[in-house]
């Protein structure tokens, strides 16, 4: 079994967030969600957006990446901001095991030169989601992640909701995020 380190959303550790590793967790795998946010969470995206650029992204990397301290060989995840720390874990720690990254994808090259070789890695999203798809060309990381490595997986789903996992907010979806389950346990049970 894996031990995981799941970092949430813009809109903090939720109870969806909390749900999503409590999955993790009886399928036997240890879950450490460390919450970036103080105990704050927010209605919106907006909000929590707004939250993260007073505190700083550079701030919120770095809290991820201190609270990842102590946790040797784990698979680092993240949803949509909680893949900027998960993807710099699994690219820079050299007893990384694996990432999933939930709604986002960064280029490999903020965190490296390539992504490191023989750590699986599966991207999530929706094929119409304005933040992953469209805006912020999280897409065209995953599929240029993807065309770099033999160890990468990406997954899309129907749909134009971002956060679509998170069964405490309006865009969850239960069948996706189903299926997001099913692989990302297919993936650590391999490990």
């Amino acid at each position: 079994m894996s031990t995981i380190v799941l970092f949430h959303h813009v809109q903090g550790l939720t109870a969806g967030v909390v749900s999503i590793a409590d999955e993790l967790r009886r399928a036997g795998h240890t879950v450490h969600t460390p919450d970036l946010f103080d105990a704050r969470t927010f209605t919106t995206i907006e909000d929590g957006m707004a939250h993260a650029r007073e505190v700083g992204f550079d701030t919120l990397l770095e809290r991820g990446v201190a609270a990842a301290e102590g946790h040797s060989s784990a698979v680092y995840a993240g949803f949509s901001l909680g893949v900027m720390p998960a993807q710099r874990l699994a690219q820079t720690r050299a007893d990384a095991r694996g990432a999933l990254l939930l709604h986002a994808c960064l280029p490999v090259s903020e965190f490296g030169e390539r992504w490191p070789e023989g750590v699986p890695v599966q991207v999530h999203g929706m094929d119409a989601d304005p933040f992953f798809a469209e805006e912020g060309g999280d897409i065209d990381a995953a599929r240029e992640l993807v065309a770099s490595t033999e160890a990468a997986e990406l997954f899309l789903y129907p749909g134009e909701e971002h956060l679509f996992t998170d069964s405490s907010l309006p865009a969850f979806d239960p069948a996706a995020t189903a299926l997001v389950l099913e692989r990302a346990l297919r993936l650590l049970d391999a490990l």
